[in-house]
């Protein structure tokens, strides 16, 4: 079968993931607004499984964001250390939580320009919560996943990720742009993973340019 080697309709992949994936929400779990955020730090260069097995004692040691930010770095280092780059993860922690108490009244901020100011944001962080806490989409959440289904799929050929971010801000409806980027995170998982792919299952291979037999 001759494969189509333009990019697929964005909506059309969206209706195909929505069938195989259904209400979608972040793996990530957290019980309090700002535990959100700082599993994000924490899911940097790590699996949201092993953030995930680390959050509940961490939130447990410091259940407060005054407790983060009170707390000895070396503390909350020895709490994330499986994580990777604990120490730098331990100073955004610290600082995120200072930031917020001293300069948002302990509340998320909600747009994305006060957002990218604390410490361990960058867009991505930032589209993450905003999206999830207060339903605000200003952007598309390109991770490892996304940057990789991005470019298979010809939505891009860009690699930087803020280039990829606005290209699918370019092509995706806003209303889809929070679920999608969870879409291509599962389907990333699942089917289409950096090393090995199951072109053959994935719910994409009748139109992926990208497919390989």
């Amino acid at each position: 079968m001759k494969r189509s080697k333009k990019a697929p309709n964005i909506t059309e992949v969206y209706r195909l993931l929505e069938a195989e994936f259904g209400a979608v929400e972040t793996p990530l779990t957290y019980t309090k607004p700002y535990e959100l955020a700082i599993a994000v730090i924490l899911s940097a260069q790590c699996t949201d499984e092993r953030v995930n097995q680390v959050t509940p004692e961490l939130f447990r040691t410091f259940p407060t964001l005054e407790s983060f930010a009170q707390a000895p770095l070396a503390a909350i280092e020895k709490k994330i250390f499986s994580t990777g780059f604990y120490k730098n993860k331990a100073k955004s922690i610290q600082g995120f939580a200072k930031m917020i108490l001293s300069e948002f009244g302990g509340e998320l901020p909600k747009t994305m320009e006060e957002a990218i100011k604390l410490p361990g944001f960058g867009r991505k962080t930032a589209n993450v919560v905003l999206a999830e806490i207060y339903g605000v989409v200003e952007g598309f959440v390109v991770d490892t996943h996304v940057k990789r289904l991005t470019g298979r799929l010809g939505f891009t050929k860009k690699t930087d990720p803020v280039q990829i971010e606005r290209e699918m801000m370019k092509i995706t409806p806003k209303e889809i742009c929070r679920n999608l980027s969870l879409y291509l995170i599962f389907l990333g998982r699942k089917y289409c993973q950096a090393r090995r792919t199951f072109c053959s299952d994935c719910p994409l291979s009748s139109l992926c340019p990208s497919y390989s037999e």
